[in-house]
């Protein structure tokens, strides 16, 4: 009843400062907006009651709320994705990249991109339509190819010819993108990642998608406990181990493939994120995974609202920012771990 208690306690504290946040980021930018009058804007446009006087409405409604709302579902996505990788394949180095799903999704928005690819009425439909596609491609090449070399789908050789199939797939993006002309600026700041021009229509991509698989992530916490310890203790525990690790394997390539078309790519999320959060929450992914996907929708947010205002106008690409901190969070993590060890 205790460990219950203080479950949702954790949860209600992720949720308030997930709330804080988001609103500090929707009033953040070249024209800061109080966090009062952004949350009676954001309050106004929930209820339909007129919006107050002023540019602030406008602003936000039109143009920032629809980014940091991606911001949020693709930080959430690819954190939720990186821990449950970490969990399935026993590996603290993996993440939602390993399988090289998110190279190939990147090489399929390329090809849309250079080819001209496009959905009429639906804006960056083209792009996000191609990752998705070879997203899937790319994870049944991966899973066939170890199907062919190991039966039972071990982690290894998984991780192997992802890290294989990532080196593949990004020296066809490089050969794509010293034919893409005039598209080339474009191109190399989307690999980049960037959320601008985010809209409603990508943030109702994004929300569907991450709805219907960190749900099905979120379902087979219980089993990642297990793949934790051990493919064999999983089996010996009752768990249908190739039919659990394909399951997680094709949500991971789905959420991979739509927050690739939307942001472009962003590095580190899914690596540093549920490490961080296990240092707060422990291993258990029952409670691991929901930590994820709150801590990593305000990663993203901060990190997003870093990249568009520390050199306002001008706005960094928010990979950069990503690998950045990354980098040197997972550092400071690393020699932690070492020490206490």
């Amino acid at each position: 009843m205790k460990r219950e208690a203080f479950q949702v306690k954790n949860y209600v504290l992720f949720g308030v400062l997930t709330l804080a946040v988001f609103i500090v980021c929707v009033g953040a930018g070249s024209v800061s907006i109080p966090p009062a009058t952004t949350a009676e804007v954001l309050w106004s446009g929930l209820t339909g009651q007129p919006q107050p006087e002023g540019m602030a409405g406008p602003i936000i409604l039109s143009s920032r709320l629809p980014r940091v709302i991606c911001a949020a579902l693709v930080g959430a996505s690819l954190s939720i994705g990186g821990g449950a990788m970490q969990g399935l394949l026993k590996n603290p180095l993996a993440d939602g990249t390993t399988l090289g799903v998110s190279s190939g999704a990147s090489l399929g928005a390329i090809l849309a991109m250079t080819l001209g690819i496009t959905i009429p009425g639906l804006p960056f439909g083209g792009t996000m339509v191609m990752a998705m596609l070879f997203a899937f491609i790319s994870l049944i090449i991966i899973l066939s190819l170890a199907y062919r070399l190991d039966y039972s789908l071990s982690t290894n050789t998984i991780i192997l010819l992802g890290v294989i199939y990532s080196m593949f797939a990004a020296s066809v993006n490089a050969l794509l993108v010293s034919f893409a002309g005039e598209q080339v600026k474009d191109i190399t700041f989307w690999l980049m990642g960037s959320l601008a021009g985010s809209s409603y229509i990508n943030a109702a991509a994004l929300a569907v998608m991450s709805l219907v698989c960190c749900g099905v992530l979120l379902r087979y916490s219980r089993e990642l406990n297990a793949f934790a310890i051990g493919e064999d203790n999983a089996r010996h525990v009752g768990v249908d181990v190739r039919r659990v690790k394909l399951t997680v394997l094709i949500a991971v390539a789905a959420l991979i493939g739509v927050c690739v078309s939307v942001s472009g790519t962003i590095g580190f999320v899914g690596l540093v994120t549920p490490h961080m959060v296990r240092m707060i929450v422990g291993p258990n992914h029952k409670r691991l995974l929901p930590g994820t996907l709150f801590s990593g929708a305000c990663f993203l947010m901060l990190t997003d609202l870093v990249a568009r205002t520390i050199l306002s106008p001008r706005e960094l690409p928010i990979g950069v920012i990503t690998s950045l901190i990354g980098a040197i969070l997972f550092l400071a993590i690393f020699f932690r771990m070492r020490k206490g060890r």
